[in-house]
């Protein structure tokens, strides 16, 4: 039997062919947890790669279709508010990634995950702390995370108005505490998040007949 292709990064060693899995919008008040999962070729091109959160918005924009080109695959979990109410956002961080990876046209035989936390799977895995920035299977899936999630948040926006979403993309900013505040949470806020329960019914939730 030939020995499986192995790849270092890290520090570690890594069975090839592995996925870099990463989230965006954990910390946020409203709007899903979106991960992706990522599987980059031994050579690729993509200038400037590394956590999301370092790069300008138009940086992660001219990545995001270089990588999706050049990646042997990738893949999409989105978990919306209602179900991380229903559970927290620790697991539905998790599930999300899980499904990112369940979704690729090639099943990666081994996942690295950024943070110190192992995905729900029977996938053979390692955690890389602040692996957004050391491996870059992991920093193109933020990439693809955050770019998917912002304009998940700019369609919100429109639907929702009021709240800013295209501005803060669902974090806690003054403006957004504020809008909470004055027209309490809509649907896509997480009423399970400190600082988001409402203290008066929203103009939603008095228009709307419950459970609708």
């Amino acid at each position: 039997m030939p020995l499986m292709e192995t790849t270092e990064l890290a520090g570690e060693s890594f069975p090839r062919p592995f996925a870099g899995l990463d989230e965006a919008g954990r910390g946020c008040l409203a709007g899903p947890v979106v991960a992706a999962a990522v599987i980059l070729p031994p050579e690729y091109d993509l200038p400037g790669l590394t956590d999301s959160k370092k790069l300008t918005e138009k940086h992660r924009l001219e990545l995001e279709p270089l990588i999706k080109a050049q990646a042997i695959a990738w893949g999409i979990g989105v978990i919306w508010p209602l179900e991380i109410d229903r559970t927290d956002i620790l697991r539905s961080s998790l599930k999300a990634m899980c499904l990112a990876v369940d979704c690729m046209k090639i099943h990666p035989v081994f996942l690295v995950v950024d943070g110190n936390q192992k995905v729900p799977s029977s996938i053979p895995q390692a955690t890389v702390v602040r692996g957004d920035s050391k491996v870059p299977e992991i920093s193109a899936a933020s990439v693809l995370a955050k770019t998917l999630r912002d304009r998940v948040m700019i369609k919100l926006d429109r639907k929702y108005p009021g709240y800013a979403f295209a501005g803060h993309k669902g974090y806690g900013s003054k403006a957004h505490m504020q809008a909470i505040r004055e027209l309490g949470p809509c649907r896509m806020h997480r009423m399970t998040f400190r600082g988001v329960k409402p203290e008066k019914p929203s103009r939603e939730q008095a228009l709307c007949l419950p459970g609708i």
